[in-house]
């Protein structure tokens, strides 16, 4: 079982593609493309942390996470509704979440901070929200699909480190 980390995937959201630049003729491409690189990273036992922003409409939320292989967790963005969070196929809905993923403490939220709990001990921030506008800050890291070619990704990439290298 791997731990997978994406955000600001909107789903269903023409205006994305002009305001974040992104690289695909229409609505149908973007979302056809999200749902195929999710499958090609994605296995059905993996567990998926969604940073927020999923889809446009809160009623198709169901369908698309019905399609999307892995145990799906949502850490609410400033555009996912009630009815988002609501939707079946959520393993879990929250604002935020501490977890720890092969040894490392993790932070998660949809905005990224300037100040994390345990950041001077280590722990790492991932967020979405900025589509890779932002200067992180050292342990801190955009996990949106602008910033990784519209795929999950894993903490050792982002890191480029593995849980070994972690420990010694």
């Amino acid at each position: 079982m791997t731990t997978y980390f994406t955000a600001d995937t909107h789903f269903g959201d023409h205006r994305t593609i002009n305001i974040w630049k992104r690289p695909f003729a229409n609505m149908a491409e973007m979302d056809a493309v999200l749902l195929a690189r999710w499958e090609e990273s994605v296995g059905p036992e993996d567990n998926v942390w969604h940073l927020g922003d999923f889809a446009r409409r809160a009623d198709d939320v169901a369908a698309i996470l019905a399609k999307l292989p892995g145990r799906k967790h949502l850490v609410r963005g400033n555009n996912d509704p009630e009815g988002t969070l609501a939707a079946s196929g959520w393993t879990s809905v929250q604002d935020y979440a501490e977890i720890e993923v092969d040894g490392q403490k993790l932070v998660l939220c949809h905005y990224p901070f300037r100040s994390w709990n345990g950041q001077h001990r280590g722990a790492i921030n991932l967020h979405g929200h900025s589509h890779g506008r932002l200067k992180a800050m050292p342990r801190q890291y955009d996990i949106g699909v602008d910033v990784h070619d519209y795929a999950p990704v894993t903490l050792a990439r982002l890191t480029g480190r593995t849980a070994v290298d972690r420990k010694g």
